[in-house]
């Protein structure tokens, strides 16, 4: 009986003792990442470039703009998000803003999109649609458009809501006012953590961003992203919800392509 009492013991000593899945808090590490089909401020495409940039961070969990599947000659129609999701040894989640029909009979679908790439399990992934103004029409008006990818990600045990966006790139604000409507009203139906990461061709103090700032926290990097030879602004953003906080946040340095990455380290709570 004493031997049973003090195994008991033991046992209650080392189940008090703050298990791993315990602690109050999971890191994850988040890079955005405009890679420009994979080509350089060079002009040369290099995908394997593209990924030895990424892997440099560390990141756990990437999102991706301008990303070519099969799309064009300036990426050997290649799929690119399967490429990048093979080189770095991460599960991908590609969401097409483009799906045209081939340019002969028999070849794959041409698809150029935004990409989430993860380290962890991914539960669940969608393609939102947002209000878009094509580059492929001729005479385009704004209608509602796929390429607002959505992935939850498993991080030891915590369910994280990761969205890539890529904003519109025009002069006039009109669309991307549209676009964050868009984005908060998809984002407001989910529950638990969730981090934006994205392109949004327009720096913090836009007013067409303005009402991103009254939910979520811009990570606030210390250095602008583009154009990545000499940076003048930031234009890439890495942005939290409550119950995600930025621990550090930072803009490697990068010619692979001609943005610069933003990555940040983020604190999520269980």
């Amino acid at each position: 009986m004493r031997r049973v009492g003090v195994l008991l013991l033991v046992m209650l000593l080392f189940l008090s003792a703050t298990p791993a899945s315990a602690a109050p808090s999971v890191t994850l590490r988040v890079l955005s990442y405009n890679i420009h089909t994979g080509i350089g401020t060079d002009g040369v495409l290099d995908l394997a470039r593209t990924a030895a940039a990424i892997r440099a961070t560390g990141a756990d969990v990437v999102a991706l703009q301008e990303v070519d599947v099969h799309w064009a000659a300036r990426s050997d129609f290649r799929d690119q998000a399967r490429d990048l999701a093979d080189m770095l040894a991460m599960r991908v989640f590609f969401a097409p803003i483009y799906d045209l029909d081939p340019l002969t009979p028999g070849a794959p679908r041409r698809q150029y999109g935004v990409a989430v790439l993860s380290r962890f399990p991914v539960l669940h992934a969608e393609n939102h649609e947002i209000t878009r103004l094509s580059t492929q029409d001729p005479d385009p008006v704004p209608a509602p458009a796929p390429g607002f990818a959505e992935a939850v990600v498993l991080v030891r045990g915590v369910p994280v809501h990761v969205y890539s966006t890529h904003l519109d790139y025009r002069a006039d604000p009109a669309v991307r006012e549209m676009q964050v409507a868009d984005t908060l009203r998809i984002m407001s139906g989910d529950r638990g953590a969730q981090v934006l990461l994205g392109d949004f061709n327009a720096e913090h103090g836009a007013p067409e961003l303005a009402p991103l700032w009254t939910v979520l926290t811009d990570a606030v990097p210390d250095g602008a992203t583009y154009p990545a030879e000499a940076p003048t602004k930031r234009i890439d953003f890495v942005a939290v919800s409550d119950g995600v906080r930025v621990r550090s946040a930072t803009v490697p340095e990068t010619l692979a392509s001609d943005h610069r990455p933003v990555l940040a380290e983020l604190s999520v709570r269980r």
